[in-house]
């Protein structure tokens, strides 16, 4: 099974192993801080903002067009970012790295 880690807001590593699914279940799963995902994972709210590491983003993919939408809310918006609803852990991204991005 896959194992992701997620950098917090205070730039800690969490390592989660041995998960499948939606990287924002995952996460408020974990209490990853900083994810909410109060939409319940329908891309609708960008509470589950992350910035994927640089060297997954090709393995990660591109925002389909309703996640560029809803990401344009969000005004921390990098060409990192992605809302982890909309990720699905497999593994193929055994190992992804993600950053919960700081709110000022």
């Amino acid at each position: 099974m896959p194992k992701v880690t997620f950098i917090t807001q205070d730039k800690e590593a969490v390592v989660v192993d041995n998960v499948e699914g939606s990287l924002m279940e995952i996460a408020v799963d974990h209490g990853i801080e900083g994810i909410e995902g109060d939409c319940g994972g329908v891309c609708s709210c960008s509470t589950c903002h992350v910035l994927v590491a640089r060297e997954w983003m090709d393995k990660v993919g591109q925002p389909e067009d309703i996640e560029k939408d809803t990401l344009e809310f969000n005004p921390d918006v990098t060409p990192r970012s992605r809302l982890c609803c909309q990720i699905e852990l497999t593994k193929n991204l055994d190992g992804l790295v993600v950053e919960v991005p700081s709110t000022l």
